[in-house]
């Protein structure tokens, strides 16, 4: 099925770190906001590295979010995807990253979410990223589970 990234960037002028994923899980769609699985570990792994806890409501995770100057959005602007398995995307059409970081010079630090963003973000979008550093991070998904906790916060750690 054809599906067209349904929210926005979050993003802001003090924003230094962009974070990017795939694309968006059903859940996130239907919170209309990023990482929205309860099962999903990014606001956790975030979460032990500030030593801060965060809510799932979207408007905490804003909050968070802001205070420490982290952007997030997807590599991907629209795909064809059965449900919210990386492994059936295709016919993927990028993220418009080339302005996302003329607009948001401030931008120093992007961490890539998971081996399907990465190989895309490699294939499309690395081009655009002179000067930036890149950190490409396992998936906090569920669908990453032998991946456990503490050595996502140990990756992680490494952008931060």
């Amino acid at each position: 099925m054809r599906i067209t990234h349904t929210f926005p960037i979050y993003i802001n002028e003090d924003s230094t770190i962009l974070m990017l994923g795939s694309f968006p899980s059903v859940k996130s769609r239907e919170q209309m906001f990023y990482y929205g699985h309860p099962q999903n570990r990014f606001f956790k792994v975030l979460g032990k590295i500030f030593n801060e806890d965060v809510h799932n409501e979207v408007n905490d995770k804003k909050r968070f979010l802001k205070k420490y100057h982290i952007a997030l959005y997807d590599v991907i602007e629209e795909c064809d995807i059965e449900g919210s398995a990386d492994s059936t995307i295709k016919n993927v059409t990028p993220i418009d990253l080339k302005s996302i970081l003329k607009k948001y010079p401030k931008i120093k630090k992007i961490g890539i979410n998971g081996k399907k963003a990465s190989s895309l973000f490699k294939k499309y979008l690395e081009r655009y990223c002179d000067g930036i550093k890149l950190y490409h991070l396992p998936s906090t998904s569920p669908a990453n589970a032998k991946t456990s906790l503490e050595e996502l916060v140990k990756e992680y750690s490494k952008l931060f």
